[in-house]
């Protein structure tokens, strides 16, 4: 039996005057049914000519049309190699899907109820958080490749457990948001996490909320935001914006990478071909035997990893005889292969986009909907393939030196 979560009585809020504009902030709870009951009080109330929500346009298209996912051109996100965000995207749809489960109401109730009411009292809807997206990649960015592949796997088990949620994350959702609470295990004294998914978003929506009130031109404008942001966003209103729209574009920029990330693969592609040369020069026998050795690892541990995620065995197949060659190709995974073979094979049905946001929620959920596991196939063929890389190089470099 599901338990409603309570909050206090009185949610906090506050009011901040910018020029001829006066914005209530409200902080809500997001897996609060009074949260949304204050919502309703105050749209209710017929004081406000428009409604600020805590949402992205791709959040708030998940949020009021969960059929959106159906419209996902799977061969573009392989392509494009946007599996790993859609990924992140999933399992937090998952731990939503816990939450619902649990307690009985879906997080971010209250930002449904503003933009519902809103709509029907023809209240203009200012969407002021920055795309998830965005967001996620200025966190990777500002990771080490350890910490950031470190940090998914984390994410993937603590979001993708069927255990119940804790009280402490319960706490935490209280004081911030889903996303937030997913990374709140990371981001402890962690200011390479806290600054993109915090401070930066509450600088964010502060200069959103100038611009977007003065392009409406609205007086009166509630703001429901979690109360984690509140009083981030309230310093940051108070403090002024020069330039909004040129703070925007700063914060929604991806840092470049750092080079080494990019020049390794290409280094341990040059000594791994290097190696097969040499071996050539030093004996035909030699160097044929270091072909078919890197050729059986690659090709066998990518091959392993797309039958553990349940491939098709023509995919299987693929995945044998495409490793070895992506992986002397840095711009080329193997997951991309295996992806699109997968999918060629085992078209997902509508029924399977219908039901990927309940399904995800389960461990045998990802390997049962065919969407999701072409995602599964992409990912553990990419790390068979990667480990075989690895293992494959130091075997060449045993062989030449021993």
């Amino acid at each position: 039996m599901p338990q409603p979560i309570a909050s206090p009585p009185d949610e906090p809020q506050c009011e901040v005057v910018l020029g001829e504009t006066r914005l209530t902030l409200l902080g809500t709870a997001h897996v609060s049914r009074i949260s949304v009951e204050q919502v309703e009080q105050l749209i209710g109330s017929g004081e406000y000519d428009a409604v600020a929500v805590e949402l992205c346009r791709s959040r708030y298209a998940a949020l009021m049309d969960p059929k959106s996912l159906a419209q996902m051109d799977l061969f573009s996100v392989i392509r494009q190699r946007r599996v790993y965000m859609v990924v992140a995207n999933l399992a937090l749809a998952a731990y939503q899907q816990r939450l619902a489960d649990q307690f009985g109401i879906e997080p971010g109730a209250e930002q449904r109820a503003a933009v519902r009411l809103a709509r029907e009292r023809g209240l203009p809807v200012l969407l002021i958080d920055r795309e998830i997206g965005i967001t996620l990649r200025r966190i990777s960015a500002s990771l080490s490749w350890w910490k950031r592949y470190s940090l998914f796997v984390g994410l993937l088990a603590a979001l993708l457990t069927t255990d119940e949620v804790t009280e402490d994350e319960v706490e935490r959702l209280k004081e911030g948001d889903v996303l937030e609470t997913a990374f709140a295990e990371f981001a402890q004294d962690r200011q390479d996490l806290y600054a993109p998914l915090i401070d930066e978003r509450d600088h964010y929506m502060a200069a959103k909320l100038r611009l977007e009130a003065e392009r409406n031109g609205v007086k009166r404008v509630l703001v429901v935001v979690g109360v984690g942001h509140l009083k981030g966003i309230a310093r940051a209103l108070n403090a002024g914006c020069d330039d909004c729209q040129a703070r925007l574009t700063a914060l929604e920029q991806v840092p470049k990478p750092s080079r080494w990330p990019s020049v390794l693969p290409w280094l341990l592609l040059l000594l791994i071909i290097g190696g097969l040369a040499w071996g050539f020069v030093q004996s035909p026998a030699l160097g044929f035997d270091l072909v078919v050795s890197w050729i059986l690892i690659t090709g066998g541990l990518c091959a392993l990893g797309t039958l553990i995620a349940g491939g098709h065995p023509l995919t299987v197949l693929a995945a044998f005889l495409a490793a070895p060659l992506t992986t002397l190709h840095p711009a080329i995974g193997a997951g991309m292969v295996t992806g699109v073979v997968e999918l060629s094979l085992r078209k997902p049905s509508v029924g399977d986009f219908s039901s990927l946001r309940g399904d995800v929620a389960t461990i045998r959920g990802w390997w049962r909907n065919r969407v999701a596991r072409v995602f599964v196939v992409f990912l553990l063929s990419t790390l068979g393939a990667g480990i075989g890389t690895y293992i494959g190089g130091f075997h060449i470099a045993g062989k030449l030196l021993g």
